[in-house]
């Protein structure tokens, strides 16, 4: 018997930011497999793409938005309406990891929303899954560390930006667009979150917005590289990010082999 393909999953993902911080730059790394050092400020970009993930086929919905002030105003209630949230900011600019708290307050907002709207339809018998069609499942939240190839400019140290996101119930990650580091891996991570959360929505576990974010979180990822791990203990915790020595213009396989990744 011929089986029938099963139809790409639908995963809506809004991309938000301070201006400058790299937003685009890792969507287009994603969708297009570009990258581009000149900066044009976005209004907002829309783009979908298609990734198999744990044998399943998803198909992600990808809204880049405006980082900049004057057009924060600009954010239309779909892109509060996304399964997730990828919060970005610049290890080279301190006030990025700042900027991301006015985000971070809209979206609990819109989580505290899809709370009640779940708790009043389980008090009327109704479905609260993804498949309901109401905003129900609290949106999953990722902080990415963006540029993290720019160690000599690095103001954000690695555990400074997890402790931000732990603080707040987000998964978090360092990437960089330029080096492609974490863009799929980011992006694997938010499928699962979105698909863990679906899976309990339809369970019926309803939850305060704070637990659901910290089931949520991640740990941070194996340090790769031959360092042993008691040197590692030694450096200390605020020094266990991504490390590059002596000279800066490393060769891609001399990079990788000097990576420390949170």
């Amino acid at each position: 018997m011929q089986q029938i393909a099963q139809s790409p999953v639908p995963i809506s993902i809004t991309i938000c930011g301070d201006g400058g911080c790299g937003k685009s730059s890792i969507t287009l790394r994603l969708v297009r497999s570009q990258w581009t050092s000149e900066y044009d400020p976005t209004i907002e970009d829309s783009y979908s793409i298609t990734r198999k993930i744990d044998g399943t086929t998803y198909h992600l919905a990808l809204t880049d938005t405006a980082g900049q002030e004057e057009y924060r105003g600009m954010w239309a209630s779909s892109n509060l309406g996304a399964d997730a949230f990828l919060m970005v900011y610049d290890i080279t600019a301190a006030d990025s990891l700042d900027q991301l708290n006015y985000f971070n307050d809209l979206i609990d907002m819109e989580s505290e929303t899809r709370l009640d709207n779940a708790s009043r339809a389980q008090r009327a018998g109704l479905a609260t899954g993804a498949a309901s069609g109401a905003r129900t499942v609290p949106p999953v939240k990722i902080v990415a560390g963006n540029k993290c190839d720019l160690q000599e400019g690095r103001q954000v140290p690695a555990a400074q930006g997890l402790d931000w996101a732990r603080k707040r119930g987000c998964g978090f990650m360092e990437t960089s667009a330029r080096m492609e580091v974490n863009i799929e891996e980011t992006f694997a991570l938010i499928v699962r979150r979105v698909a863990e959360a679906r899976r309990l929505a339809e369970m019926g576990v309803v939850d305060s917005a704070d637990n659901m974010g910290r089931r949520g979180m991640t740990k941070p990822l194996t340090p790769i590289g031959s360092e042993r791990e008691e040197d590692m203990e030694k450096r200390g915790v605020g020094q266990r990010g991504p490390r590059v020595g002596g000279d800066q213009r490393l060769g891609r396989e001399k990079f990788w082999k000097s990576w420390r990744c949170w």
